[in-house]
């Protein structure tokens, strides 16, 4: 608790100059983001290495990073092209003491030269539909890495244009957050031969 009030201040403090988050969800954002990343890490407990892809301000990679910040064998990394926004998440790691690499660049660049041993797991959130999410962390679910997507109400969408392309296994979970909303857990994907 202690680590993710640290986080959560660092975020109000940073955000007039960075807008790190939609300025109307900052009166709800211990629900909104902290609560709603946990569930995160909480999907796939045992993964001890995470790619978090498109980290914006952190929800969920940094906290992922503090829920495992004890563990010596974690390690969160996360990619964000926004230099500003790469600047903060290192401080917020920095700050609350977990373990985490920021890499600056785009996704397809920072996957596709992937020299870091094994991931876990990958996470995202609020960033594409799933399609292209597939596509962009196919270098990590290809070597056996599971996923993690938050998404909204229309996620059966998504999940019926991705299973056009793609081969997965999924688990569905409801959101603590919104009802509507899905934790979706994905294994075993991979493109299907076109």
């Amino acid at each position: 608790m202690e680590r993710l009030q640290v986080y959560v201040d660092l975020v109000l403090k940073w955000q007039p100059a960075q807008n790190l988050i939609s300025p109307s969800t900052i009166p709800d954002i211990w629900t909104r983001h902290v609560v709603d990343s946990l569930q995160t890490q909480w999907s796939y407990p045992e993964a001890r290495v995470w790619v978090d892809v498109g980290s914006g301000a952190g929800f969920p990679g940094v906290v992922t990073a503090i829920l495992l910040a004890d563990d010596p064998e974690a390690h969160v990394h996360m990619i964000e092209s926004n230099q500003r926004k790469a600047a903060f998440l290192r401080t917020a790691l920095r700050e609350t003491g977990s373990r985490g690499t920021v890499h600056p660049g785009r996704i397809e660049s920072v996957a596709k030269d992937w020299s870091l041993g094994r991931v876990d797991a990958v996470s995202a959130r609020a960033l594409a539909a799933l399609d292209p999410l597939f596509q962009l962390c196919e270098p990590f679910t290809r070597q056996g890495a599971k996923a993690v997507f938050h998404k909204g109400q229309d996620f059966k969408r998504e999940v019926n244009e991705a299973s056009a392309r793609w081969d997965f296994d999924l688990v569905e979970k409801v959101s603590l957050v919104d009802p509507m909303s899905r934790m979706l857990l994905f294994s075993n994907i991979s493109a299907r031969p076109e």
